[in-house]
């Protein structure tokens, strides 16, 4: 492993490139596409530069905010992964994850920590099309991998991926049961911008397939009165983090979330947890869909299911089909059809943006 920043070299599709060459591409790159070049180079050459800091912005929750990292806590979390993939010179990985996000930034800097070939690809739904090279590591969101899944060729390189990661949002439990067919290593991800990337792998495949993530060995864990996770990794973040995360913990140090707290909605006195809601009814919704909630004068707020408009769904079936499958309090009391669910940039449902939406066609109601 390589840890000093101003020694590391970086090898993109095959071509390797020193701090002073990564500066002069910087300077050079033009606003034309792709973008993920000017922003890679913009980042290897800050990443070069003396300052030990690096500045983003937080995205995870809330208003966005600026946080200063160190470079060596990136380091740290890039050897982490590297060592628990077994991740090694010469390795090929792939890079299709924007740059904005700290999921693309991290993955250059395990490419120059353990000196892997990054292969460089624009961000898309289908970052495995027209790629024929083996890949021995690559980091992808859920809808990147369901795309690669429904074409052929794409099917084919998605199998030659002998470690495959998979973070930004959650995976259900139809694409999880068609990653199991996949030949390599699998992993589901926890984390977020404050852990600079993940802290915790969960195998999606294979004998070692398992519904619990696994912490790292340096990362620490315990839960809030609230029964939020609290993760303790110095190493990557200088600071005891609180989670807005509903974890349960288990005796051999493993946990699963079992969603947000932000995402609690609380109709007569019962907690329905808005992620559980959604995970149980994706077998029965053929279309995009979001759990939320509205203001109730007797329950205090009221499930809603948002559905988008889809001709083959029959409301009336899909109420009875919930009544039947969910507990009571848990079953949506409103079904709201939209064009569209809300997301957030990174994909993710919108929630706040979803409730809004809600009481907009409650009260066209």
């Amino acid at each position: 492993m390589i840890t000093e920043e101003r020694t590391q070299s970086i090898t993109l599709n095959g071509i390797t490139y020193n701090a002073q060459e990564i500066k002069e591409l910087n300077q050079s790159v033009t606003d034309e596409p792709p973008v993920i070049l000017r922003d890679l180079y913009a980042f290897l050459d800050d990443w070069y530069s003396p300052s030990p800091t690096w500045l983003c912005t937080h995205r995870s929750t809330g208003t966005p905010k600026p946080i200063t990292v160190l470079k060596e806590q990136m380091i740290k979390s890039a050897q982490l992964t590297c060592d628990y993939l077994q991740l090694r010179r010469g390795d090929t990985a792939l890079l299709c994850m924007p740059l904005q996000y700290i999921a693309g930034k991290m993955m250059v800097v395990r490419a120059l920590v353990a000196g892997l070939n990054l292969l460089i690809r624009e961000p898309s739904g289908h970052p495995l099309a027209h790629l024929h090279s083996p890949l021995r590591f690559a980091a992808m969101i859920p809808l990147q991998v369901y795309n690669s899944l429904q074409n052929p060729a794409e099917r084919q390189a998605l199998c030659g991926i002998e470690q495959l990661i998979i973070g930004g949002g959650a995976i259900n439990s139809s694409l999880e049961e068609e990653i199991k067919t996949l030949p390599g290593a699998v992993y589901s991800t926890y984390g977020m911008t404050e852990t600079l990337s993940h802290i915790a792998l969960r195998r999606l495949n294979g004998p070692n397939a398992s519904s619990h993530y696994q912490p790292f060995e340096q990362v620490k864990l315990s839960l809030s009165d609230q029964g939020t996770l609290v993760i303790d990794a110095p190493s990557v973040c200088a600071e005891q983090l609180v989670t807005n995360d509903v974890a349960r913990i288990f005796d051999d140090g493993s946990f699963t979330i079992l969603g947000r707290k932000d995402n609690i909605i609380n109709t007569g006195g019962v907690k329905v947890q808005t992620e559980w809601v959604e995970e149980q009814l994706r077998p029965l919704i053929g279309t995009d869909f979001a759990i939320t909630s509205v203001p109730h004068s007797q329950l205090g707020e009221a499930v809603v299911l948002l559905l988008k408009h889809a001709e083959n769904i029959n409301t009336d079936t899909l109420r009875t089909q919930m009544d039947e499958f969910l507990p009571k309090y848990h079953s949506p009391k409103y079904i709201l059809i939209t064009h569209s669910i809300p997301q957030t940039g990174s994909g993710k449902i919108d929630r706040a943006g979803c409730k809004e939406l809600a009481q907009r066609l409650m009260e066209q109601h």
